[in-house]
């Protein structure tokens, strides 16, 4: 976990943080984030902390909080860049399955580059790119000490935007289209919100295995400029969920299978809508409840179609692998490896200060949001 928050003042601090902060830092705002009053300096953060669960909008503010020294095992980093995604939204409403004890740094995703390492770590060096293995760390905040376990490392020669959003969208998009069905080129895949982050990531993931994608988006004064964006980025058909329940899918599927999967992001009837259209023993895999609604699966899907209803959250699956690191760096490098390639794009993505912050909580909770907010440190 990252190292938990100093909330009073620490007595000593390395003078050497200071030298390797200002050498190795990408982004520098004007001003010192260490303390100058007497005695040695102290190394602080600012952070976006709340103390109690609540609307974003008022319980979130931006404090400066010093950090402890920097463990044996531990490393210094300087954040770069940190993503605003749905589930910091409700971990900081507090209705997240997992809630960190209060007071805490919102955030779950972003990327970070080490500035000093401890005396016994092995794995990273000073420069390195890293990324949290696990949700719930806080990475809204321009430094943090972290333990070396709790973070892995990127290459530094893929896009910024790219490594601050890797570590939850493109993960649960791979292992949804990898660990479900056995998918292979030429076959389909279903999937509502497809706009979405993960839903962005399906589309490219798929299209790189030579999988095609049929992509389901509520209807929206822009359709055709986002239906054109999906297509672009490799997605095969891009319809209103209204059209699921018309004829003309039967003219789609004259030129493309049945999918083996579907991908629900939203529940509610678009999940029951989805379920229609998959192929005798394919499987649903619900990751996200947008809607708000339950999941409805008709008996006749169940009888007649032996379709599978599963789940799945990319924050356990991370928990169950973390005794072995090999899955988890397989499935970066593959990524990563996409991304080198061209293939594998951010989302789109606004760049907000992290002084700008209010602005930024506030346009991710609209709906039909076009781009993700990012946090640039």
């Amino acid at each position: 976990m990252w190292l938990p928050l100093c909330l009073r003042s620490q007595t000593a601090c390395r003078g050497s943080y200071a030298a390797a902060l200002l050498k190795c830092s990408r982004r520098w705002e004007n001003g010192s984030l260490f303390s100058h009053s007497a005695g040695p300096a102290v190394l602080t953060s600012k952070a976006l902390l709340f103390r109690k669960h609540g609307d974003p909008s008022k319980v979130v503010q931006l404090e400066d909080v010093d950090l402890p020294p920097i463990g044996a095992k531990d490393v210094l980093v300087k954040m770069l860049a940190a993503p605003i995604n749905p589930s910091d939204i409700n971990m900081i409403q507090g209705t997240y399955a997992i809630l960190p004890d209060l007071p805490a740094v919102g955030g779950n995703e972003g990327v970070a580059q080490i500035v000093e390492v401890g005396g016994q770590v092995t794995s990273l060096k000073t420069g390195d790119w890293v990324i949290p293995k696990d949700a719930g760390l806080g990475t809204w905040r321009t430094v943090a000490v972290l333990a070396e376990d709790d973070v892995i490392s990127l290459p530094n020669d893929i896009p910024l935007l790219s490594a601050a959003t890797l570590g939850v969208n493109p993960c649960t998009a791979f292992r949804m289209l990898s660990d479900f069905e056995d998918l292979k080129p030429g076959d389909s895949v279903i999937q509502n919100a497809a706009n979405s982050g993960v839903g962005q990531a399906v589309i490219q993931i798929a299209a790189a295995r030579g999988i095609s994608t049929i992509n389901v988006v509520r209807d929206r004064p822009e359709f055709t400029q986002l239906s054109d964006r999906l297509k672009a980025m490799g997605g095969t058909h891009v319809i209103k969920e209204e059209a699921l329940r018309r004829p003309e899918m039967k003219e789609l599927f004259k030129t493309c299978p049945k999918p083996k999967l579907a991908l629900n992001g939203v529940g509610g009837k678009s999940a029951t809508e989805l379920l229609r259209h998959l192929q005798y023993g394919g499987s649903m895999v619900t990751y996200g409840g947008m809607a708000k609604q339950p999941v409805t699966v008709p008996v006749s899907a169940l009888i007649f179609k032996d379709v599978k209803v599963r789940g799945f959250w990319v924050t356990q699956w991370k928990r169950d692998h973390s005794s072995d690191g090999n899955a988890f760096r397989a499935m970066l490098d593959e990524l990563c490896h996409l991304i080198q390639q061209g293939k594998l794009t951010a989302p789109a993505c606004t760049e907000v200060g992290l002084q700008d912050y209010g602005k930024a909580l506030d346009t991710a909770m609209q709906p039909f949001t076009s781009a993700k907010q990012v946090l640039i440190m």
